[in-house]
């Protein structure tokens, strides 16, 4: 299954807790920081609410 590589590329200060909450969700707390997530709707969604903070690749396994 494919697996996705986010990296938050944007500071969380001025953004809403929901956002946050996402971010921590994800395993994500300093900026540049990356986790791999297997690719299913549940990650996307999560993915799709931060996009503005966050880049995403797939990754290959």
């Amino acid at each position: 299954m494919a697996q996705l590589k986010v990296t938050q590329i944007k500071s969380t200060i001025g953004t809403r807790q929901s956002h946050r909450d996402t971010l921590r969700t994800l395993g994500l707390r300093k900026i540049r920081q990356s986790v791999v997530r297997e690719d299913t709707p549940d990650v996307r969604g999560l993915v799709h609410t931060v996009r503005h903070l966050v880049s995403v690749e797939e990754v290959k396994s």
